[in-house]
């Protein structure tokens, strides 16, 4: 690998939320443990300590969710059922309950706004909290962070593991570090050591086959790619590029946006292994539209347009799309969609790493509502 050094650009094409922010900030992310399965735990004491897949567990089900005890056998989200089975014979399934699992994300989100209304919910188990200027004058990040998990663990009888830095990239990267029920803090100064230290298999965005794609380049760690130019970078990553090259050196410019407007609803997955057989892609998809249809029931999401989006193993991709004249209203009617337009790229030039698919044209879209930045600065303590 040429390792070379270009200049940093405050371009990102490939950043669909592009809104920049300068300044130092106090961010944190809060990551649920093992969510799903968590809550099924707590419900049924008997399942404690046992490992426990949500999901179905068809022929055709795929695991939603997975325990820690589950996933010491190697079960995680998005497995098939039936993988999962041969490898933990004594897992135990039950069925995704979305409604309890959206009223116990509503209670947490409620702790949330009691420090900062800059809340951003990634999914019902996470979310980006800016607490810059916290309600409560607290003033660090670190001891807010504290509190709020104390609190999860008080009124919902589970645990959260949170992160804590300067930018989104970082606190999400520190929120995984000490998983479960743990808590890391990257300070001012230290985001370009912590990210050098990392292999790069732990950003955000970069599955299996990408990681093995940067080992074959001589990129193994976060000190490995932040050695490379911009030039480099787009030459063998296409649009990844800018991201990788600033998450390289721990940059992130993204604000946390409050009440952002959802615009698709769906569900994508990094594979295993590249795949380019009809039957296996069409087996992969039946899974990916489980996911997303669970989704958009849970939801209650209404769109017209369904989009497939596959991404090669060189990290281009494509994406097929499909508008209807009414709004998707079964999983038979997104299943049917979906197929036709993997019919329509069949057979492949080449395999694909990842298969994603969305909904979106929903009926409830409206413009987001981003709530204005604090126009002071973050002040140490952190």
């Amino acid at each position: 690998m040429t390792a070379r050094m270009s200049e940093w650009r405050d371009s990102d094409p490939g950043n669909d939320d592009s809104e920049e922010v300068f300044g130092l900030r106090k961010v944190i992310h809060v990551d649920m443990d093992a969510f799903f399965a968590s809550v099924e735990q707590r419900d049924e004491p008997e399942l404690r300590g046992k490992p426990v897949a949500v999901g179905g567990d068809g022929p055709r089900g795929v695991v939603a969710a997975a325990s820690y005890e589950a996933r010491r056998f190697g079960v995680r989200s998005a497995m098939a059922s039936v993988t999962a089975r041969r490898l933990c014979p004594a897992l135990i399934f039950r069925r995704p309950r979305f409604d309890v699992y959206g009223q116990v994300s509503r209670q947490i989100r409620e702790i949330f706004l009691e420090h900062t209304p800059l809340v951003e919910p990634l999914s019902l188990d996470e979310a980006y909290l800016d607490v810059t200027e916290d309600l409560k004058g607290i003033g660090s990040a670190t001891h807010i962070a504290q509190l709020i998990r104390a609190r999860i663990k008080a009124e919902t009888g589970l645990t959260a593991s949170a992160g804590v830095s300067y930018n989104k990239f970082l606190a999400k990267l520190a929120s995984d570090q000490n998983k479960p029920d743990g808590l890391c803090v990257i300070r001012p100064g230290e985001g370009a050591a912590f990210v050098a230290a990392l292999p790069v298999r732990r950003f955000h965005g970069i599955g299996p086959r990408g990681a093995e794609k940067m080992q074959s380049l001589g990129i193994e760690s976060g000190a490995d790619l932040a050695l490379c130019d911009i030039h480099f970078l787009r030459e063998h990553f296409g649009s990844q590029a800018d991201y990788l090259y600033r998450a390289a050196r721990g940059i992130d410019l993204r604000r946390v946006k409050a009440n952002r407007a959802r615009k698709s609803v769906g569900a994508e997955r990094t594979l295993e292994r590249d795949l380019s057989s009809g039957p296996a892609l069409r087996d992969m998809l039946e899974r990916i539209i489980e996911i997303a249809w669970a989704r958009i029931e849970k939801s209650k999401a209404q769109g017209r347009t369904v989009t497939l989006k596959l991404k090669h193993a060189d990290f281009s991709g494509l994406t097929r799309a499909r508008s209807l004249d009414a709004p998707v209203a079964s999983r038979a009617m997104l299943a049917a969609v979906a197929h036709a337009l993997l019919d329509e790229v069949l057979p492949l030039a080449q395999p694909v790493r990842l298969v994603g698919l969305t909904l979106s044209a929903l009926d409830d879209d409206a413009p987001a509502a981003v709530a204005p930045l604090p126009a002071q600065q973050a002040q140490l303590p952190f």
